[in-house]
């Protein structure tokens, strides 16, 4: 909440926006009363000393790092919006990323299953609408834009599975 906060503001400064940001992590039941301004302070902290806010001129602002990892999280949160009308069009993304970068590998495999994409093969991913956004931040977040391909393809064989997988028929 609180990287969040520094993002939507530009910045968090305990004195300024502290009573705001404390009012909605109290309603939203992360802080007891009393210590609730020891408890930003402390989080705000930790997370300067991990690289993710940094402290200047009385105020916290975000970091490159700290953006990536918002990012990163905004991305397990994000959902992909289905258009009205289905453009006959298949979305395929096709991966190969090295086992040096497993985890990276098992993060995609997530996001993918998370945002409704189905998997054709191993690392052969397919959904039916416009998903170029989410793939352009995979690639610049996670650094695998060598290792990552998205295809729009007007056709596909055999594609009467995912039309029903997909209630496209």
């Amino acid at each position: 909440m609180i990287l969040n906060t520094v993002k939507v503001a530009g910045f968090l400064s305990i004195g300024v926006l502290a009573p705001n940001v404390l009012g909605s992590l109290k309603k939203l039941g992360f802080l007891p009363n009393p210590r609730r301004k020891e408890y930003v302070t402390s989080s705000a902290s930790r997370l300067t000393k991990r690289g993710f806010l940094k402290f200047e001129n009385g105020r916290y602002n975000l970091t490159l790092p700290g953006e990536k990892l918002l990012r990163r999280w905004e991305l397990e949160e994000y959902k992909l919006v289905k258009p009205k009308r289905w453009d006959k069009k298949w979305r395929v993304v096709i991966f190969d990323i090295p086992e040096k970068k497993r985890k990276i590998r098992t993060q995609i495999t997530l996001l993918f299953r998370q945002a409704g994409l189905y998997r054709l093969q191993d690392s052969v991913w397919v959904y039916p609408y416009d998903c170029e956004d989410i793939i352009g931040l995979l690639k610049t977040d996670y650094g695998v834009g060598k290792d990552l391909l998205y295809m729009i393809v007007d056709e596909l064989e055999n594609d009467r599975h995912l039309r029903k997988e997909f209630s496209l028929i």
